[in-house]
């Protein structure tokens, strides 16, 4: 079965920073020879995270407090007390979402829903250039 594995760089600036990734992995699905299949994006590292959702501003602002809810910035982390570096949460927060995602795709073409967007969460509390693997799978 072909594969076809390329990687992008990101710049992020961290503290919950969200990027549009749809369309880049888009044209590496297209950009090879595989008609249908599977593409893999997944970021390497513990403080980033790769999903889904509608790219909109409305849901940029609330993904972030709803996550400040569920690991908030200024809770004591036993991580920060060892390594002093303030990121507890963004290993709490890319943990809870995870480092990657699967989807199909169909003619060289994402089968995404309509208002469904590939993006990276960067969580930690400095700006980061991310690599983010993507792995095309198929026929």
């Amino acid at each position: 079965m072909p594969v076809l594995t390329r990687t992008l760089t990101v710049e992020t600036r961290g503290h919950d920073d969200m990027i549009n990734l749809t369309d880049q992995v888009g044209q590496v699905v297209a950009s090879g020879d595989i008609k249908e299949g599977i593409v893999t994006v997944f970021v390497p590292g513990s403080t980033a995270s790769i999903t889904t959702i509608e790219y909109e501003p409305g849901l940029q602002q609330d993904l972030p407090r709803a996550l400040e809810r569920l690991a908030p910035s200024d809770a004591s982390y036993e991580h920060d007390l060892k390594w002093g570096d303030g990121n507890g949460m963004s290993h709490v927060r890319a943990a809870t979402m995870g480092p990657d995602i699967v989807v199909p795709f169909k003619e060289k073409s994402l089968l995404l829903g309509t208002w469904q967007q590939i993006v990276i969460v960067d969580f930690d509390v400095r700006p980061r250039r991310r690599e983010v693997i993507v792995q095309v799978l198929g026929f």
